[in-house]
């Protein structure tokens, strides 16, 4: 992977060359060419790209057994029941979307040469259940939120409240931020994960930019 990364800034040009040299499609970040935003990397507010996560887009009946069992022996966990809620499994997350539908995100970046496509195990491991897996990877990116400022931020362009007492470690939501939307999951005190949509990833990180200024002193 190369990153290029200017001094002092936490935004990269960010290339998967190894993915290409097996594929021969290159993996590029949604963010290049949007280096130097300012107000992204202060004391108050720190915003960090994590590129080229596996997202599988999985659908499924809590009801049926089979669907259950299934998801869990690929990803180590059941998919969450109780809404807005974010599971913990093998190297994987599970983010609640609906009552029948959750995002699994890998930890860790995808790679050709030592990571096997989860959607295509759940594929796999789906044949003859009722239940659908979909990899969304490429149309989203998650982002990384942080600092002593990052509520007021994030409480400039997104409606829902996220003070800790109601937003906790394990919580998600999903919502917009001015005219982005936005999956946002809670990951601990003053830091948030976001996943965006590639289309708006340019516009979200320039307008949080713009937010975050003038707070950066």
């Amino acid at each position: 992977m190369l990153n290029e990364v200017s001094e002092g800034s936490t935004m990269a040009a960010v290339v998967d060359k190894a993915v290409g040299a097996q594929t021969g499609v290159w993996q590029e970040s949604p963010l290049v060419g949007v280096e130097g935003v300012p107000g992204l990397a202060s004391a108050a507010f720190r915003l960090t790209e994590r590129p080229f996560l596996q997202l599988v887009n999985v659908r499924g009946d809590l009801r049926d057994a089979a669907f259950v069992a299934a998801f869990e022996r690929v990803v180590g966990c059941r998919p969450p029941e109780k809404a807005n809620t974010v599971a913990s499994g093998n190297g994987f997350d599970v983010v609640w979307l609906g009552p029948d539908e959750w995002l699994v995100r890998s930890a860790a970046a995808y790679s050709a040469a030592a990571t096997a496509p989860v959607a295509g195990a759940l594929g796999t491991a789906f044949s003859g259940v009722f239940a659908s897996a979909v990899d969304v990877g490429s149309g989203f990116t998650v982002l990384e939120i942080s600092g002593t400022a990052v509520l007021e931020v994030l409480s400039r362009g997104c409606p829902l409240d996220l003070h800790p007492k109601l937003f906790g470690a394990g919580q998600c939501a999903q919502s917009h931020y001015f005219k982005a939307s936005v999956t946002l999951i809670a990951a601990g005190d003053n830091r948030f994960e976001l996943i965006v949509r590639r289309s708006f990833a340019d516009y979200f990180v320039k307008i949080i930019g713009d937010a975050a200024l003038p707070l950066a002193g």
